[in-house]
Parts: structure tokens; C-alpha cells; sequence
């Protein structure tokens, strides 16, 4: 006679084992129809799940996070059924969940067309109407492989192989269809119906380019079709704001094949990238940094005494001269060490903050890149504070405030605070661990600051707090990062003598801001939609002439202009005015300064805005005085 206990502490018993579909059919109908899975004493299971003795049980619906993981999961089944129906000799690999949807990869003679896309989405919803029953099975490794091979899905076969010796291998089945998954699955494709397949891509056999290239098919799924249409409306709004296409149309930057991963910037995308760099160079001052340059090169002994070599080294470049192995420096921090460790230091100099625009390689694969936002070179706001045990909580909370007056300067006023934990591996002993993250959670409360723990997630050197700026259309980015570590400094030999002359061995804070300025612009463009505040625009005004009579009057205005420091451009093309103020609306220029006859003869500016404003005639003054109402952060409004 089983005990149940539900999540509100509430108890039911039961005569005889039963499954968690009949549990939740007990609470009442409306939870037995919104029901996808279980929970039984914390793991995961299928509705038809017998629980046999006493258990903590909750019922798993679209409504919580693993609900909808599993909805999607289950229409990634779904999607495989399809494409098994329409193209039989495809062979399925893996399908997993990702963020807002799921991918399914296959291997098949033939490219899949949109056409093709269409038709397995058809098929997709006509076997989700059949709301045929999913049923688990288990099977022993010998056997499921046999019968995978036999059925001629040798990927299947192949993923068996690296499944752990003993793990009970299941199988899920619905109609003809059989696949191999862990589960927990929906009870039926009935539960299956707000979905859209979005896109195709390549990807290669277990991310190995040495592997054979499959078709993966992207979707999404939802709880139902209001939610899935404001996810489409979403996707068409990101679609617009795409940094890559307005990187494009107003000529800010390119990638090419010759250097993957790395940016090309043309002059106006520069321009944005030092405005934001001066301003972090303020930001930097400001709060008792001492900017620094450390080498891009650096002999492989030193990433082995740091532990990169043994944690991070598939994702370094390497080189060699003169019989001696170099990497180029995927991350800042050991070269920061070796400043400090150039003199002997004193308690006295504690904390010593060093800020870094470092440029770091990282070796991303292919298929990971992304425009700006995913690359293979980047630079950091990097920065490294080394301080005592008592001095982290304060520094943690000066970098706290410092961030999110960076943030709302660049428009960013909703960002999530989050704590990395540490992950499986990492190292340091678990009290080196247990101090780092609890330190960081006092800094936070000192902030009086709600967060969010992501066990497993912290660096293999510490846990990490973690900033995730919201945008405009509701996507969240995380960026800048406050890291306590005990261990580098230990691996690297910094010391400083402390009140007693004993020599200790200092906390090292790794610390950014904004993180890649490469992604970093990359979010400000799509965040803005290409329509920078007037103090990052990489054109702030452009001076246009409706004829040729007025050029005297216009250069006149450009060069007032320049010389007070604003980033203007003069336009004196034999072209109709509205054909220029067409044009320059469209490359985002904040304001568009017209003069004709009447203002060359008032000695006065026609001014109009990017939004399509007539702000009407003004005097040079007048105008002068209007721009300098625009707001321009400064570093100097940081509380430390």
C-alpha cells in the first residue's frame, strides 16, 4: 500500500502499486489530461511508471521547464517518424533538445529541400493526430544492437557501442517507429501538435569534420499555438535585427573563409568598437584599475603549470620556433600572474586590479561560429584583482555596481544574475569550493541582489557570477563574469607577505564587463536593431545639400561640426533630397541636417531625425545646444 506524497506535503494512498497516469487522474481530471511525465523521488519518468512503495511523486506538465523539455523531445521523435515515413532508406542519429526547440540529424543520399521541409511537417502533424500510444521497452545491449542493425540504422548501433557497460538501454516506440532514448517521453503523439520545423544545416558525425556530413532539421515546439506564434513572431523580429545583415548594410565589419572566426573591421564598425573601449578605459580608471598589456604567445610550460593544458588545451592554437612549443593565449589570467609576480609584493598593495583589452584565440569549431557573436579571435575587458580573503566580498560588490551602471549606459536595464557552481571537473578541494562560492553569494546579498545557481556550470577553476542582459525582443545574453579563484595564484607561485612577514598566496578575481567586445557589439546591434544611441553611432550626423548652390554653406557646417568632435559626414551629391534622406535614414544616422537656399541665406540648419522628426530650422547655436542634451555616460557615475 504505497505513500504518496505530493509537492504540497499533502499524502495519498494507494491499495496496490500504481502508475503516475493514474496518480494524477486521481488529483483530478484537468491535471490527468495536462499531464506529460512524472517525477519519483526526484527522477524523471514516463506517466506509465509503476511506483510500487513509498515515493515523493509530482506530475510533470507543459507548464514546467522539464515539461517542456520533454514536449520537445518528444517531437523530435516525432520529426524522426516523419522522415523514416517519407524517406525509409534515411538513417536517424540523434535528436536532442536545445534551447527554445529541438534538431534531429540524418544521414541520406540526397539533400533535403524546403519542399522537403514542408512535406515532413505535414507528415508530422498527421501522426501527431493519430495520437498513437509511445511505449518504453528495454532491451540488452547485444540485442538492441542487433536489432538496430538489422533495421539498417547503423548510427543507432554505433551510439550503443559508447553507452555504459550496465546501463539499461531503452527504447521508445509509436507506430512503426522505434528509437533509442533514455526518455521520459509524452504518453501519446496526441499531446504533440504546436510545432514548427524552421531550418536545415549541416553537421558532422559527432562534431568531427573527419566524420561523414549529415542534415540536421531544426523545430520548435510549445504547449500550444498562441505560444508557438509568439515565438515565430520573435524569430521574424531577430531575423531583422540580425547583426550579420545590418553588419552588412551599414558596412561595419566582414568574416571571410581565408581567416574563420576572425573580424574584419571596416571604419565605421571600428569607430563603434573604440568608443565602447574608451569609455572601459574610463571605467577602468575610474575604479583603481592600472591598464596593462601582456604577450599573445607564450611557451606551452606556462599553460601546463596553470592547468589549461590539461583542461583547455582542444581549444587552443599552437605553434612552434626553434624546437620550442608556443600557444597563443586563450584567456588572459596566467600572464597577469607574471605581473605580479615581477616584484615582491606587500598586503599593503592588496587588492591590485589590472585591467586587460586582451586579445585571446580560441579554437572554436566551425560549425559554432557565429558572425561577431561566435569567434575564433576576440578581445576582452579583461581584468584580474588580487586581494585577500577578507577583501573578496567588497570586491565582489564594487564589480557588482560597476556592471550594472555599464549595462544601463548602453541600454540594458532587465539583466538576470546567475551563480556557476562547480562542475564534475575542476581543481581545488571541495572547502577551496565551498569558501569561493559561498563568498560570492554575500557579495551578492550585500548588493541586495536576487539570483539564480546553475550547478555544474562554474569554470574548472572557480564558480563564477554571471550577467545576462535582457534585450528588446526578450532574448537573454550573458556576458560579463566575476570569477574567485584560490588556485591559480597557487599553481603560478603568486605571493605577497602579509601583516605577519609570512608569505601567502593571494584570491585572484577574474572579472569582465561587457566580455567579447566582438559578441558584445554584436548584441548592441541587434538590441538596437542597428539604431546606436547617439554617443556610439558610428555617424552621429550627416550634412545634406538639396543643390549644388548650397556646398559652400554645407562644408561650412561639416567642418564646425568636426572640429567640435562630432562623427558627421557631408553629403553633396547632384541627388533629389528625399533619394538622401531616404538613404541615410536607412543607415541608422541619428540625425540628417538639411540646407537649402533658405537656411544658406539664415545661416540655419533644417534638422530632422533618423525616426522621420521635422525638428524644423535651427540656428548653428540652437543646434549645438540640442546635441549636447544628448545623454553621454560617463565612468565617473560608478559607485566603487
Amino acid at each position: 500500500m504505497p505513500k504518496i506524497t505530493l509537492p504540497d506535503g499533502s499524502v495519498r494512498e494507494f491499495p496496490h502499486a500504481i502508475s503516475v497516469g493514474d496518480i494524477a487522474a486521481a488529483i483530478g481530471p484537468g491535471l490527468a489530461k495536462a499531464a506529460l511525465a512524472g517525477r519519483v523521488d526526484g527522477d524523471l519518468v514516463d506517466l506509465s511508471y509503476r511506483v510500487g512503495t513509498d515515493a515523493n511523486v509530482a506530475i510533470i506538465t507543459a507548464k514546467d521547464p522539464e515539461g517542456l523539455e520533454i514536449l520537445r523531445h518528444s517531437t523530435a521523435h516525432l520529426l524522426g517518424q516523419a522522415v523514416k515515413a517519407l524517406y525509409p532508406e534515411a538513417q536517424v542519429t540523434i535528436g536532442p533538445v536545445i534551447e527554445d526547440g529541438f534538431y534531429y540529424d540524418f544521414s541520406y543520399s540526397r539533400s533535403f529541400t524546403p519542399a522537403d521541409l514542408e512535406a515532413i511537417e505535414a507528415k508530422m502533424h498527421e501522426l501527431a493526430a493519430q495520437d498513437m500510444p509511445i511505449v518504453r521497452t528495454e532491451m540488452g545491449r547485444e540485442e538492441a544492437s542487433r536489432f538496430f542493425r538489422e533495421m539498417g540504422e547503423e548510427y543507432k548501433a554505433e551510439i550503443i557501442k559508447d553507452i555504459p557497460e550496465g546501463e539499461v538501454l531503452s527504447l521508445y516506440r509509436q507506430g512503426d517507429f522505434i528509437d533509442l532514448c533514455r526518455g521520459p517521453h509524452v504518453p501519446s503523439t496526441g499531446k504533440l501538435g504546436a510545432f514548427k520545423l524552421t531550418k536545415l544545416a549541416g553537421a558532422y558525425w559527432r562534431g568531427d569534420s573527419r566524420n561523414e556530413m549529415l542534415q540536421r532539421i531544426y523545430g520548435t515546439a510549445w504547449p500550444d499555438r498562441k505560444s508557438l506564434n509568439t515565438y515565430l513572431r520573435r524569430l521574424e523580429e531577430a531575423e531583422k535585427r540580425d547583426h550579420r545583415r545590418i553588419g552588412k548594410q551599414l558596412d561595419l565589419f566582414h568574416t571571410q573563409e581565408e581567416a574563420p572566426g576572425m573580424v574584419f573591421w571596416h571604419p565605421k564598425g571600428w569607430s563603434i568598437w573604440t568608443t565602447i573601449e574608451q569609455y572601459m578605459r574610463r571605467v577602468y580608471t575610474d575604479c583603481g584599475y592600472q591598464e596593462v598589456r601582456t604577450p599573445q604567445v607564450v611557451d606551452v610550460s606556462l599553460w601546463k603549470r596553470s592547468g589549461h593544458w590539461d583542461n583547455y588545451k582542444e581549444h587552443m592554437f599552437f605553434t612552434d620556433s626553434e624546437n620550442r612549443e608556443y600557444a597563443l593565449k586563450p584567456m588572459n589570467c596566467p600572464g597577469h600572474i607574471q605581473l605580479f609576480n615581477h616584484t615582491l609584493r606587500s598586503y599593503k598593495d592588496l587588492p591590485l586590479r589590472y585591467g586587460e583589452f586582451g586579445s585571446c584565440h580560441r579554437n572554436e569549431t566551425s560549425g559554432a561560429l557565429h558572425g561577431i557573436m561566435r569567434v575564433r579571435g576576440f578581445t576582452q575587458d579583461d581584468g584580474h584583482i588580487f586581494c585577500t580573503e577578507e577583501q573578496i566580498e567588497e570586491e565582489v560588490a564594487a564589480f557588482h555596481r560597476q556592471a550594472m551602471k555599464v549595462y544601463a549606459d548602453f541600454g540594458f536595464n532587465d539583466v538576470s544574475v546567475k551563480i556557476a557552481l562547480r562542475p564534475d571537473s575542476r581543481i581545488g578541494s571541495d572547502e577551496e569550493w565551498d569558501k569561493a562560492e559561498e563568498t560570492l553569494r554575500k557579495a551578492l546579498r550585500r548588493c541586495d541582489v536576487e539570483w539564480e545557481e546553475l550547478p555544474g556550470e562554474g569554470a574548472f577553476y572557480s564558480p563564477k557570477i554571471e550577467y545576462h542582459l535582457h534585450d528588446a525582443i526578450g532574448r537573454a545574453w550573458q556576458v560579463g563574469t566575476i570569477q574567485a579563484d584560490y588556485h591559480m595564484p597557487m599553481k603560478l607561485g603568486a605571493e605577497y607577505i602579509d601583516e605577519h612577514s609570512n608569505r601567502k598566496t593571494p584570491v585572484m578575481l577574474h572579472r569582465a564587463i561587457l566580455g567579447s567586445l566582438e559578441r558584445f557589439i554584436g548584441i548592441l546591434i541587434e538590441h538596437h536593431e542597428g539604431k546606436l544611441p547617439f554617443w556610439l553611432a558610428p555617424v552621429q550626423l550627416v550634412v545634406m545639400t538639396i543643390t549644388d548652390r548650397q556646398a559652400d554653406y554645407a562644408k561650412q557646417v561639416h567642418g564646425i561640426l568636426l572640429k567640435q568632435g562630432f562623427r558627421a559626414i557631408l553629403d553633396l551629391r547632384n541627388e533629389k533630397i528625399g533619394f538622401k534622406i531616404r538613404e541615410h535614414t536607412l543607415q541608422r544616422i541619428p540625425y540628417l541636417l538639411v540646407v537649402g537656399d533658405r537656411e544658406a541665406e539664415n545661416q540655419t540648419i533644417s534638422v530632422r531625425t533618423r525616426a522621420g522628426e521635422n525638428l524644423g530650422s535651427k540656428s548653428f547655436e540652437a543646434l549645438l545646444e540640442m546635441l549636447a542634451e544628448e545623454p553621454v555616460p560617463s565612468a565617473s557615475g560608478i559607485i566603487t
